[in-house]
């Protein structure tokens, strides 16, 4: 859908409030609050309808933020979005899709990319804006992709926390893109949470820190209840319950209190006490694991990141 003669292709009727904090010279958190929220007169289109894709079109949609006739969807597997068709609108094709849309998100295997790409770029209007969900190939290869002059472009990686309006996530993009479209794309991401704008070169870590780190986290309080139900006979359900409220509960302690890891440390390690005894095991024998999982991680984004890059050449 062209925008109106002399008028901003996207339109918010919608009053914000943006509270952003810088973390460092080239980082900055972006919290942004919905003070009068209305649906956003934009077409909005979702390519690739997996988990990734599934769940950001569901939130848009349940925001009501996108309205059904605005939220376009396609998969390669059509069967897949028979019940979006509640509530979004299957386009017959990705061509169709992006010919339509203000803005595409491209929820899409590393592999599968390019050939997306190919198959829609003579359609995409020029101030289309190109959101890729995947980290691993660069801008220089998507605008190689994407021929035909100038394109703007970005990358998001949410987090799965997004599912209960909590993902931290990660944006970066192209120097084609306009600060105009930078808070067109913000103000549609905020229904998962909020939002972290980072140079490209640091979206790798940033991921991990993010986007995996749930995946760590669970897996660390996974062995730590494995470990404590050897001495006791608290039913585990119970057992688990308890761990992640104590969990929960020392996050929103720190960001509440402005508290450092070291500084609940101190507070609850008593010298000589008994979680001073647990802590000083945990300080002693996690850091080496801690330093082989990312590691390990990042040898393995550095591998996949060249595989797919490989495609483009």
């Amino acid at each position: 859908m062209p925008p109106p003669e002399n008028q901003p292709a996207i339109h918010f009727n919608t009053l914000y409030t943006y509270r952003i904090y810088p973390l460092s010279s080239n980082v900055c958190y972006h919290e942004i609050v919905v003070e009068n929220k209305e649906v956003i007169s934009m077409n909005v289109g979702i390519i690739g309808f997996g988990s990734m894709g599934r769940m950001m079109a569901e939130k848009f949609a349940a925001s009501g933020l996108v309205s059904k006739n605005s939220l376009l969807l396609a998969s390669r597997s059509p069967e897949k979005l028979q019940d979006a068709k509640k509530w979004a609108t299957v386009a017959g094709s990705n061509s169709e899709l992006a010919a339509s849309s203000d803005i595409v998100f491209l929820c899409l295997r590393p592999f599968d990319l390019k050939g997306v790409l190919e198959e829609i770029r003579d359609v995409l209007r020029p101030e289309t804006l190109v959101v890729s969900l995947n980290g691993s190939v660069s801008f220089a290869n998507l605008e190689k992709s994407l021929t035909g002059g100038a394109r703007r472009l970005a990358k998001v990686i949410p987090s799965v926390t997004a599912e209960v309006d909590r993902s931290q996530t990660l944006v970066c993009y192209n120097d084609n893109v306009t600060t105009e479209d930078k808070g067109n794309l913000k103000r549609l991401l905020s229904c998962m949470g909020d939002i972290i704008e980072l140079p490209e070169n640091e979206m790798g870590m940033g991921s991990e820190l993010v986007s995996c780190m749930p995946g760590f986290i669970a897996s660390i309080f996974d062995v730590l209840v494995k470990a404590a139900e050897e001495h006791t006979k608290i039913p585990h359900d119970q057992v688990v319950r308890m761990v992640l409220q104590t969990m929960i509960a020392t996050g929103e302690l720190m960001l509440k209190k402005d508290m450092s890891f070291e500084d609940v440390v101190k507070r609850v390690a008593t010298p000589g006490g008994i979680t001073e005894e647990g802590t000083k095991v945990v300080y002693e024998n996690f850091p080496e694991t801690a330093r082989v999982l990312f590691e390990k991680t990042l040898q393995k984004r550095k591998m996949t990141a060249e595989k797919a890059e490989a495609q483009f050449e």
